[in-house]
């Protein structure tokens, strides 16, 4: 089953009401997981941080990321409030954390067992290397990234799994990685997401056959956090076998911030979950066998070998008097060059099945 997680993000927009009222929004459209970002600004940008273009674009608004994430801050209070609420309504409380503090408390203290590693920290070797210490389940975003540097990440995150002492390094990375623990932690704990890191992203970059590149590379499971406008790119991911899908959305995407243009409504929220829940249905088990609804037309739509006219008893069937023809409820057609030179054993009609 894919799970779907409803990515709030930022587009609380510092705003505890609002932050409740995309829970109740994630909920109501089905979702699995409903996330939010857990950041300092002072621990995570520069006062002098520029914003990034798309951000700039979507805001409407020239300023550093310092001015802009501050704004965007949910206290600690606000987040044990909300992961009660999840509780309460029976959907799964996730967060991205951007720094080590953050990180920390969601899992010190909100007890979160699930964390997301974002895209922009996948080369944070050190946060990276935090993450893993935790134990907890990861998912890793790869926006942006080349197959080595998630290779890279992987290594830091099979070191931490396997808890060793030594002190960090490349070689170690690579070895931890290598080995037949770390591969089978890695298995046991981690799941890739594809992700192009533009918002919103263009059909032309999105490249979801990455996803089995990925797949095949590493031998992980593989989903996708979509970027893109619409529900369209997500629902080809379920029918691709993505195991988990991030999508970002809000109450309204004309409301100011920097994700609310590349955000679904929520009742596009709600069709994309109805959708990939379709595709899942659709997928099937994948054996090839015929379905029950198929059987009651097999009869209808096959055929049989028929007598292309009158045949008396002892009679030898001749490509004159046999014929392909429905109903299918007969000898089946690939039967047609064993009858040849065969005597019939009984007379009929022309039309009528041959039956031997």
């Amino acid at each position: 089953m894919t799970t779907i997680i409803a990515e709030a993000g930022v587009n609380h927009n510092g705003d505890k009401a609002l932050a409740f009222a995309l829970v109740d929004a994630a909920h109501e459209a089905g979702a699995d997981i409903v996330k939010f970002q857990t950041f300092k600004a002072k621990n995570l940008v520069t006062s002098s941080a520029a914003q990034a273009e798309y951000q700039t674009r979507n805001t409407g608004k020239l300023e550093s990321q310092f001015s802009m994430l501050s704004r965007l801050e949910l206290s600690y209070e606000t987040h044990r409030e909300l992961i009660a609420y999840c509780r309460k309504l029976g959907i799964e409380f996730l967060s991205t954390a951007f720094d080590s503090e953050s990180l920390h408390f969601l899992v010190d203290e909100l007890g979160l067992s699930r964390l997301k590693i974002p895209s922009g920290e996948l080369t944070n070797a050190p946060l990276v290397l935090e993450h893993a210490k935790t134990g907890c389940d990861l998912i890793v975003s790869t926006g942006m990234a080349t197959l080595e540097e998630i290779e890279h990440a992987l290594g830091v995150i099979s070191f931490g799994y396997l808890g060793l002492e030594s002190e960090p390094c490349e070689g170690l990375f690579i070895e931890a990685f290598r080995s037949k623990e770390g591969q089978a932690l890695l298995k046991e704990r981690v799941t890739l997401l594809h992700c192009t890191t533009d918002y919103p992203a263009s059909l032309s970059d999105i490249n979801l056959n990455a996803m089995d590149a990925m797949s095949g590379h590493f031998k992980l499971p593989v989903g996708y956090s979509d970027h893109s406008a619409g529900i369209v790119v997500s629902i080809a991911a379920a029918a691709k076998g993505a195991l988990l899908i991030e999508k970002h959305f809000t109450l309204d995407c004309g409301m100011e911030g920097p994700d609310h243009k590349a955000s679904l409504e929520p009742h596009q929220l709600k069709a994309l979950v109805r959708a990939v829940r379709d595709v899942e249905l659709a997928l099937g088990d994948g054996c090839k066998v015929p379905r029950p609804s198929e059987i009651k037309n097999r009869n209808v739509a096959r055929k049989s070998l028929v007598a292309a006219k009158d045949i008396e008893v002892g009679e030898l069937f001749t490509s004159n008097n046999l014929e392909v023809k429905r109903p299918g409820s007969g000898m089946e057609p690939s039967k047609y060059w064993y009858m040849l030179g065969r005597k019939a054993t009984k007379a009929f009609s022309e039309g009528e099945e041959i039956i031997e």
